[in-house]
């Protein structure tokens, strides 16, 4: 099982970046997806996540509005769409399977990180 996260840069605040988890190793719509993010000195926190066999997604509230997970099945790939981007936004962003197919909170696997800089 393999998570490989990628698509995070530099971008101003009101920007957009997507984030891309590109998975292997695993059949996609049978596990849930999740991004996570976190900041030096603070716990890692839940972004976001969906359950690729009925679509369900959750969002933090900090993100709603903003951010729009999503998944190409065909592709084995979860996106993460980041819009109206704010400084706050700044962090490290992994990506996890769940251990189930729905959001569970659990997480089996982790990909590696992808930076996240908001600034002007």
């Amino acid at each position: 099982v393999q998570l490989q996260a990628s698509g995070g840069g530099l971008v101003q605040p009101g920007g957009s970046l997507r984030l891309s988890c590109a998975a292997s190793g695993f059949t996609l719509d049978d596990y849930a997806i999740g991004w996570f993010r976190q900041t030096p000195g603070n716990e890692r926190e839940g972004v976001s996540c969906i359950s690729n066999n009925d679509g369900n997604t959750i969002y933090a509230d900090s993100v709603k509005g903003r951010f729009t997970i999503s998944a190409d099945n065909a592709k084995n790939t979860v996106y993460l769409q980041m819009n109206s981007l704010k400084p706050e936004d700044t962090a490290v962003y992994y990506c996890a399977r769940d251990g189930y197919y729905y959001c569970s909170g659990y997480q089996d696997y982790w990909g590696q990180e992808t930076q996240v800089t908001v600034s002007s």
